[in-house]
């Protein structure tokens, strides 16, 4: 069995669905995808998708602001502190740090990351985090704000290999692995991915997008991270059922709290 560590049910488009969530849970589960990690990027999108996901119990949900929505969208601390204490969310973010795009954001970005950290800090809830360009400043601020102490995941991890071994030996953390694993291209990150321990893998498919191989050109959806799994099996040189197994067993031990909602 395995669980899709992050996607965006709500921004899937449904009508190849009859549009119902419901067949996109339906697809996942006959895929051997178990339980999925619904993960919010505004505020304002929020509550739409809480009530989305709201009767599946194999939908867990996390609460944040996208780094590369917070400049055009400011946000109030205490309406994100307010949703993201609801019991039914599992984790901060999605957070971080992203300096490919609009220079400018930067400290924008920097404020909103810090105040994700101490919140995280505050509610014993770990962090997902999105990081691009910024290595350096990604890890200095989840030391400088004891990430360690709640935890986290750098998800859809493109970085180096120097780098997720930091956020690994200093911080504890998890490195999820996307579809981008399969892509042709992806030279580097699976030599990331073959480096790494399976004990600090979690799997995503960050649908809807970056479907894996052999998906690319359509839109992702959950069921497709077992391809992902399968793509990490290859390169690692085990069974699809290790890392199964390990990555969902990752899972609950980062996201406790989902394990409630099933």
């Amino acid at each position: 069995m395995f669980v899709d560590s992050h996607c965006h049910l709500d921004r899937i488009d449904l009508a190849p669905f009859d549009g119902k969530l419901e067949n996109v849970i339906r697809a996942a589960q006959a895929a051997q995808v178990k339980h999925m990690l619904c993960v919010g990027v505004t505020l304002d999108a929020f509550p739409a998708m809480r009530e989305l996901v709201a009767e599946f119990p194999e939908v867990s949900m996390s609460c944040g602001m996208h780094p590369l929505y917070v400049a055009k969208n400011p946000y109030d601390p205490q309406q994100l502190k307010a949703m993201a204490a609801a019991p039914e969310v599992v984790a901060i973010g999605e957070t971080g740090l992203d300096y490919y795009y609009d220079p400018e954001s930067h400290p924008v970005q920097q404020e909103s990351f810090a105040y994700h950290i101490q919140l995280a800090n505050e509610l014993d809830k770990p962090l997902i985090i999105h990081t691009r360009d910024a290595r350096d400043d990604t890890l200095a601020m989840l030391r400088e704000g004891r990430a360690e102490r709640c935890g986290g995941v750098l998800h859809c991890f493109t970085e180096t290999y120097e780098m997720a071994k930091q956020a690994i030996d200093d911080l504890d953390f998890y490195i999820s692995i996307s579809g981008i694993v399969s892509f042709r291209n992806a030279t580097e990150l699976r030599e990331v991915v073959r480096k790494l321990p399976l004990e600090k893998l979690l799997i995503e498919t960050d649908s809807p997008w970056l479907a894996p191989v052999p998906h690319r050109g359509k839109e992702n959806q959950p069921a497709f991270v077992a391809d992902v799994a399968r793509c990490v099996a290859e390169v690692k040189g085990i069974s699809v059922e290790e890392v199964a197994a390990v990555t969902t067993e990752n899972f609950y031990q980062l996201f406790q709290r989902a394990a409630i909602t099933i």
